[in-house]
C-alpha cells in the first residue's frame, strides 16, 4: 500500500502544471527611471570672474536648460547670458580711466521634437538673441527640420554615449545697431539657408562627461554668408546634483557688422546644479 501511494504521488508531480513564477520586483533604479520619463530635467549654471587692483574686471555668465521627454515628444528650453566690464590699468595719482563694457549678450532657444520612430523625429525651433558688442540689437530665428539619434546608450559602469544630427532650414532677421565705441544705426540684414547641427556626448565615467555641439549655417540670401558655432564642454560631478563645467566656445561669422572681427572665442569655468 505504501509503495502504491508513493508511485501515485510521483505520477501526480510529473503531470501537474508548473506553478507560476512570481513577478520579479522592480529595482529602485528601474522605478526611478520610470518616474523620470515624464518630468522636466533642469540645470542651472553660474560663472564669475572678479579682479581688482591696478586693473579691474568683472565677468558674469549664466546658463539654464530644461528638457522633458515623453513617449512621442521631446521639449527643450535653453537660456544663456553674459555680462562683463573692465577698467584698463591707470597711473597712481591720476584719475582712473572709465570702465568699458566688454561683454553684453543673451540668448533664448525653444525646441519641440515629435518622434516618428525611436531614432527619427521632426522638430520646430524658435530662438532670439542679442549681442551689443557685436552690434546685434536683436536676432530672431525660426527653424524646421529632422533630427536623427544615431545612438543613445548607457553602460554598466554608469557612463553613456549619445549622438544626434539635425538637418533643417533656418530663417533669421538680424537687427543691427552699433553700441561701441559710438552709438549709431546700421543696416539690418536677413539670413536663411540649410543648417547642419550635431550634438555628441560621451560619459567617460559616471561622473565625468565630454560634450560637443556644432552648428553650421550657410546663408543663401542677401549674399554669401557662413555662420559656425562650436561648443566643447567637460563636466565633472562633485556631488549627485553639483558639477563643475569647463566650456570653450567658438563663434565664426564670415560677414559681421562693420568694424567687427569674424571670430570670437571664450573659455569659462562655472558651477552647475541639476534639479
Amino acid at each position: 500500500m505504501a509503495e502504491a501511494i508513493k508511485l501515485l504521488a510521483e505520477g501526480i508531480a510529473r503531470t501537474a502544471p508548473a506553478a507560476e513564477q512570481p513577478a520579479t520586483p522592480e529595482t529602485p533604479a528601474e522605478k526611478k527611471e520610470e518616474a523620470k520619463k515624464d518630468v522636466w530635467d533642469v540645470t542651472v549654471g553660474l560663472g564669475l570672474i572678479f579682479i581688482t587692483g591696478n586693473a579691474s574686471t568683472v565677468t558674469f555668465n549664466g546658463l539654464a536648460t530644461a528638457e522633458r521627454k515623453t513617449e512621442h515628444w521631446i521639449y527643450s528650453v535653453k537660456a544663456t547670458g553674459v555680462y562683463g566690464e573692465s577698467r584698463p590699468p591707470g597711473v597712481a595719482g591720476e584719475v582712473a580711466p572709465e570702465s568699458q563694457v566688454n561683454a553684453l549678450a543673451a540668448a533664448l532657444q525653444i525646441r519641440g521634437d515629435r518622434r516618428f520612430t525611436e531614432k527619427v523625429s521632426g522638430y520646430l525651433l524658435a530662438s532670439g538673441d542679442t549681442d551689443h558688442v557685436k552690434s546685434i540689437e536683436f536676432r530672431g530665428a525660426g527653424e524646421a527640420g529632422v533630427g536623427i539619434i544615431w545612438w543613445d546608450e548607457k553602460r554598466k559602469d554608469g557612463g553613456d554615449a549619445f549622438l544626434r544630427t539635425d538637418l533643417a532650414f533656418r530663417y533669421a532677421r538680424e537687427l543691427r545697431f552699433q553700441y561701441y565705441p559710438t552709438r549709431m544705426d546700421i543696416p539690418d540684414v536677413s539670413l536663411g539657408g540649410p543648417r547642419f547641427g550635431a550634438a555628441f556626448r560621451y560619459g567617460i565615467t559616471k561622473d565625468v562627461a565630454f560634450l560637443e555641439e556644432l552648428s553650421v549655417l550657410p546663408s543663401l540670401i542677401e549674399g554669401s554668408r557662413l555662420l559656425v558655432n562650436n561648443q566643447t564642454q567637460l563636466n565633472v560631478k562633485l556631488t549627485k546634483a553639483l558639477a563643475i563645467s569647463t566650456t570653450f566656445l567658438l563663434q565664426y561669422d564670415s560677414e559681421p557688422a562693420e568694424g567687427k572681427v569674424p571670430t570670437d572665442t571664450s573659455l569659462s569655468v562655472s558651477l552647475a546644479v541639476t534639479f
